[in-house]
């Protein structure tokens, strides 16, 4: 059973058919779809003797040369080989920097070419070139090995099927993304002095950025160069922070922040794990406090959680696309607990069906045909996670910006602690910790603020109940609100129990015998439901009082 829910607020309707949107493809293997973790590396921090002599193990597959292990050659290959990762490249990370140094000066002699390394990591990227000598390689220094790992990639985002929007309700947010984050006031200094990283196609030069942005390249080139397309990442970066420039929308979150353009992806459209850990750590030593990833993968790497860890460490904070599967798993980095992961939903809040979900996500925003800018003024609707992504790195620079004292780690939490409550009450896997409020994270400190809201609605198959979430969005308690719901055409007043600030409410309606729908069948059953606020109580967004939905299968 599917909710329409069409919430009492102003929403542009009538956009055509999306010209930009993504859809993920991420490595496949085995039966349940998925490519595990522990299916593309080896470890090594503990008896790495022991490790690498597993690797021949039971293998099959003939010695290739005295003293090294059966089978090692060919699990080797495998490990390397397999789909979903760079053909024949290898992630190679070291248990200290003179192993490292080491390991450079006999790189040739082992069999491989070194394609780039992170030294702060102690970490390089290797083309084997005769697996051989790779396997003498690893059995002679296996003690200098903490890890060895496949390269896996990275997937660029595709264009969506067309739906057909008659029969989609949901809505498009067009160029009311301010709108839909609860942004009502002027918005043009928010980000002004914070620097977000877009790693991405690169960032085409456009009227919404001005002199505001900056590309550094580390070996992929930059947006235009080699004809290379950049329409995904100037869109990203516009929706963080690009300024309207009188040219049809596309005014970004925070559209006075600097933006700093990385590109990671190759001409086929693709990157990879070590591409986008280099990235990062570029970033964070370029002075971003913002670095946002709108790509992913279903296979990661230890580099990519230790290069997300650098970033920590120099007060930056990464946010990504949760992956366009309608998967209920979230992509990497964006699956990464330290990740602020972001889900996509429509102008009204509902999530998109194409939406990954999972425990890890953290926030969900607008992702559905938003106005974005597309290089040398032309402008697009773009949609997907991609899009939703940057919504979030914009806010948390706006927060930077309007409240100093701020970390970057703290105004993501800011963001979490002060969004819309979505789905069930409470955290879940589709909504994470809710639909970003960026209107009620900034007048956060407003001790008078008062505004109850209709949240959101939650069907219950199992016990054919409609779960109605109230969530208290003010800054004191709610005491003596009085909820009506009226199921096509059955009106019930429930009586609300006080709800502290930031936190919410269910009332559970019972859907058997609802009139007009017979045989106990709810698709079709309109709910309309009204938060009555105490008497002399003034809400300051009256609008979202009123919520509607449309059950359907």
């Amino acid at each position: 059973m599917r909710l329409r829910i069409f919430l009492v607020v102003a929403v542009l309707i009538g956009l055509g058919v999306v010209v930009a949107g993504w859809l993920w493809r991420g490595s496949k293997a085995g039966a349940d779809g998925r490519t595990g973790f522990s299916d593309l590396k080896f470890e090594m921090p503990k008896g790495a003797e022991a490790k690498l002599a597993a690797v021949g193990e039971g293998a099959g597959g003939a010695d290739h040369e005295a003293g090294v292990p059966k089978g090692m050659v060919s699990r080797l290959r495998g490990l390397f080989g397999q789909q979903g990762v760079r053909a024949g490249e290898g992630l190679l990370t070291f248990a200290s920097e003179a192993a490292y140094r080491d390991f450079l000066t006999r790189a040739k002699a082992a069999g491989v070419s070194v394609l780039g390394g992170l030294e702060g990591l102690r970490a390089v990227r290797v083309r084997v070139e005769d697996f051989d000598r790779f396997a003498r390689e690893l059995q002679g220094y296996a003690g200098a090995y903490e890890a060895i790992s496949a390269n896996p990639i990275l997937q660029a985002p595709k264009p969506p099927v067309a739906e057909e929007r008659s029969s989609s309700g949901q809505v498009p947010v067009g160029d009311k993304l301010l709108a839909t984050l609860g942004v009502t006031g002027d918005n043009s200094s928010w980000g002004k002095g914070v620097l977000i990283a877009v790693l991405d196609s690169g960032v085409a030069a456009d009227m919404a950025f001005g002199s505001r942005l900056q590309s550094l390249d580390i070996g992929l080139g930059v947006a235009g160069s080699g004809g290379l397309d950049a329409t995904h990442g100037t869109a990203v970066a516009s929706l963080a922070a690009g300024a309207d420039g009188g040219a049809g929308g596309a005014r970004g979150v925070a559209p006075a922040a600097d933006i700093l353009s990385i590109r990671v992806t190759d001409t086929a459209g693709t990157s990879d794990v070590f591409t986008v850990a280099q990235a990062i750590m570029a970033a964070v030593d370029a002075g971003a406090e913002v670095i946002n990833v709108s790509l992913g993968g279903y296979a990661t790497a230890g580099v990519l959680a230790r290069a997300i860890e650098y970033a920590q460490a120099g007060g930056a904070v990464v946010v990504a696309s949760a992956g366009n599967d309608q998967a209920g798993q979230l992509v990497w980095p964006a699956a990464y607990a330290q990740v602020i992961s972001v889900g996509a939903v429509d102008a009204l809040g509902q999530q998109m069906a194409f939406s990954n979900s999972g425990e890890q996500l953290r926030l969900t925003a607008p992702g559905y045909a938003i106005t974005a800018a597309a290089g040398e003024g032309k402008r697009v609707y773009f949609s997907g996670t991609s899009a939703s992504a940057p919504v979030v790195a914009g806010a948390v620079a706006a927060l930077l910006s309007t409240d100093p004292g701020l970390t970057a780690a703290e105004a993501a939490q800011v963001l979490q602690s002060y969004a819309n409550d979505g789905g069930a009450a409470g955290n879940d896997p589709n909504y994470g910790n809710g639909v970003v409020n960026l209107g009620w994270a900034m007048d956060r400190n407003n001790a008078s603020r008062v505004d109850g809201a209709v949240s959101g609605y939650n069907y219950d198959a199992r016990s054919h109940s409609l779960e109605v979430v109230v969530q208290n969005r003010g800054a004191r308690v709610l005491s003596g609100a009085e909820l009506t719901v009226n199921v096509s055409g059955r009106v019930l007043t429930f009586g609300l129990s006080s709800i502290a600030p930031g936190a919410s409410g269910a009332v559970r309606v019972p859907m058997s015998g609802v009139s007009g729908l017979g045989g106990g069948d709810t698709n079709g059953a309109v709910i309309i439901s009204e938060l009555r606020m105490p008497s002399g109580v003034v809400d300051q967004v009256p609008q979202n009082n009123r919520a509607s939905a449309t059950l359907s299968r």
